[in-house]
This record gives structure tokens, sequence and C-alpha cells, in this order.
């Protein structure tokens, strides 16, 4: 039938369906940027206002003008300017540390989240890639005879680690021989550590070193035993909601909002992550 067709009519369908290739090839889903549709808007905020976790156990995220001051940190920024294209309020739920993050969203207290990815955490939540990275690192005693970090795992060591957190949960897996003990949030570990005489605090690499000039006779451990990948959280069951922060991930850290917070809230040794595959 196609060699009836007239050789102008042929050429004109090859270059069509050429066309309607290349389309397919290099189409993108809406960007973040876009007017969010309303059920993005719905499964993002079904309270009508954006319920963002903020934890202030990880000080590379959030922390606070003072005792009892407003929040400050990149997390906050970045709930802030979610809310802001959802056209709805932020609502800052405050937790300390981040397993009460993860019980806050088995009991749906939060809608989007900022923690480390962790497999564990994955029955409750879904994440975005990540937009920064940071390390965990170990302290000890200053008298103490481990140097290393290949050190940290043998018997009789304890090592003291926040509740919930991504270290707790990462070190749960890895370590075979070394004992855990648990503080009730990250940046308790190392007054944990000395008031229980363990051997070994573990933690944000930033946190740890605050530590260092603060409580006498410690010192940290050169180089990390883990990276952290902090991405966005999305409560479970939400597919629009999931791709929209996904997006809206990739532009944060592609137009440089991420690095300009960091750098803002003068946060040091976090870099922000490259873009997702």
């Amino acid at each position: 039938m196609l060699l009836l067709m007239p050789t102008f009519v042929l050429r004109a369908c090859a270059v069509t369906l050429c066309l309607c290739v290349l389309a397919a090839c290099t189409s993108q889903p809406p960007a973040a940027g876009d007017r969010p549709s309303a059920g993005v808007a719905a499964q993002l905020a079904p309270s009508g206002k954006l319920r963002a976790a903020i934890n202030f156990g990880n000080p590379i995220l959030a922390t606070r003008e003072g005792p009892n001051g407003p929040p400050r940190g990149v997390s906050v920024d970045l709930a802030r300017e979610l809310a802001k294209r959802l056209g709805v309020e932020a609502e800052l739920v405050l937790y300390s540390a981040a397993g009460k993050v993860t019980e806050g969203a088995k009991a749906k207290e939060w809608d989007v989240a900022f923690v480390a990815i962790d497999p564990a955490r994955a029955a409750d939540m879904d994440y975005s890639a990540p937009y920064v990275i940071i390390e965990g690192a170990y302290l000890v005693p200053r008298a103490s005879p481990i140097t290393a970090n290949e050190q940290v795992d043998r018997a009789g060591n304890r090592v003291v680690v926040g509740r919930g957190s991504a270290y707790d949960l990462y070190l749960s897996r890895e370590l075979k021989n070394a004992k855990l003990v648990h503080a009730p949030t990250s940046p308790a570990v190392v007054d944990t550590m000395v008031a229980e005489n363990a051997e070994v605090a573990a933690g944000v690499k930033q946190q740890l070193q605050a530590d260092a000039k603060r409580v006498p006779n410690v010192r940290l451990l050169d180089g990390r035993f883990m990276v952290i990948n902090q991405a966005m959280a999305i409560a479970k069951g939400r597919p629009e909601a999931t791709r929209y922060v996904a997006a809206f991930v990739e532009e944060m850290k592609r137009t440089g909002f991420v690095a300009d917070a960091l750098k803002r809230h003068g946060i040091e040794g976090a870099a922000v992550a490259p873009p997702a595959n």
C-alpha cells in the first residue's frame, strides 16, 4: 500500500514520525516550578496546610535561634518554599530526634519531612533523591586506645547513638561485635558517652566537632564511617505528591537554593547532593 503512495507523502510521513519519536524522547514531567495540580495540592496539604516535620536532632538541617527561638535551617527554608508554591501556610511540626519523626509518620502527624534515606524507614515514607550529603563520625575519650574507625567494631566497645537516628539504623546492621547504647537524641550522645563511661560516640560529624570543643578530654577520629543522604520524605501512599517533591528537590539543587541556604545558615562540611540519575 505504501508503495502506491506518492514519494512526497512518504517523506512527509517519515518526517512526522521522526518528530513524534523525538518529542517522546525529550518530553519532561511537569517541573516543580509549574503550578501544582489539584491532586498534588490535595496530597501534599490535605489539611489546607503543609505540615513539615523539622528535626532538631541534626544541626545540619535545623536549629533554633536561642533555646526557645524560632526554627531556622535548610529544612525550614525548603518547607516554606514548598508551601509557598502550593499557596498554603507551612505548619512546622517540631521534633527533637529523627526517630520521633519516624514515629510521627506512623501517627500521620506530618505531610513532608527531612530525614536520612534508610531502607528501614521506607515502610512508612517515600523519598526524594538526596538534597544534602553529610558524614557520620566517631568520637572517643582522649585516652582511648582507639585510633581509627576500623577499631570501633570490637568486643567490649560500647557505641552511643541517638535512638532512631540514621546512625542507629546503619550501625544496627553493620556492627557485629561492638554494642550499641542509645541516647534519647543525637545531640545527647557525647554527654551520654561521658556519663556512662562508654568507649565511642557516633553521630553527625559537625555535631561531634562542636561537642569536642564543649566537652573536655575527648577527640574525633579521622575520616567517616558512613555517608548520609538527606532527602525529603513524603507520607506513604501519595504518588502525585512524591513525584512533585522529587522534581522540587532537583530544582532546589539546580538553582542554588540549597547551596545558598547552607551558606546563609553557616553550615560547613555538608555538600549539596548531585543531580538524581
